[in-house]
């Protein structure tokens, strides 16, 4: 799981709610596959809306430019964000993201190896509504300030848990990365990651950045797939 902060600012998250809030919403089921639709329960704004299109490729763009979300997704390609919403008693029990996934008004599929889900909700706002990831170190826990976002395995089963009180709102999306390999994946973001912080201490010299950067950018030419 990667964790990012303040992916909209509090500004963007008001203006996102208040078009979220003036938009059509529809039975969440009706956008669930197989087995998913059995355990879902929730509301989903309609993708046709041209708000909700406007509100998706905002989103789009805030995660191009997002260094860490480049650094520990390395998107090929990015389905365009759903906006959700839990209302009391509303729920989606445990389930695994779509494999394969068609683009929206096309032809070309995504293969799903990254999920992603921006909270658009503090979390005082509402009671329950955690996101559960099960992971090989148990499950985890995610409720995040409005405006973050998490990073995680597509491949992983995950929940959100029954709302009790208030109303939950998020925007999910899913990645298609250039390297498939979860494990590799994970290598690339810790050493992109050590890079970056390197690069701001004067007293490595450049040499040593150098070659950092060949092992970088050689492990994804031998690992990416375009």
């Amino acid at each position: 799981m990667v964790l990012i902060e303040q992916l909209l600012t509090k500004d963007e998250v008001v203006q996102f709610r208040h078009k979220l809030y003036q938009a059509p919403w529809i039975d969440g089921k009706g956008t669930a596959m197989g087995m998913a639709a059995d355990v879902k329960q929730n509301a989903q704004a309609d993708a046709n809306h041209s708000d909700i299109q406007t509100l998706s490729n905002l989103l789009l763009s805030k995660l191009g430019n997002s260094p860490q979300v480049v650094s520990a997704a390395l998107p090929n390609r990015i389905f365009p964000p759903c906006f959700n919403r839990y209302s009391q008693g509303e729920t989606y029990g445990y389930h695994v993201d779509a494999a394969i996934m068609r683009m929206p008004n096309s032809h070309e599929v995504l293969r799903s190896d990254i999920s992603m889900t921006t909270f658009l909700s503090e979390p005082d706002e509402y009671q329950g509504g955690e996101l559960i990831i099960s992971t090989e170190f148990g499950e985890q826990k995610v409720k995040l300030a409005a405006g973050d976002a998490v990073l995680y395995p597509s491949s992983s089963l995950h929940r959100v848990t029954p709302v009790t009180e208030g109303e939950r709102l998020a925007a999910i999306t899913w990645i298609q990365s250039l390297v498939s390999d979860s494990a590799m994946r994970d290598t690339l973001y810790q050493l992109d990651q050590s890079i970056q912080t390197l690069v701001n201490n004067p007293a490595i010299r450049r040499e040593e950045l150098d070659r950092l950067h060949h092992v970088y950018h050689n492990l994804i030419r031998q690992h990416s797939q375009v």
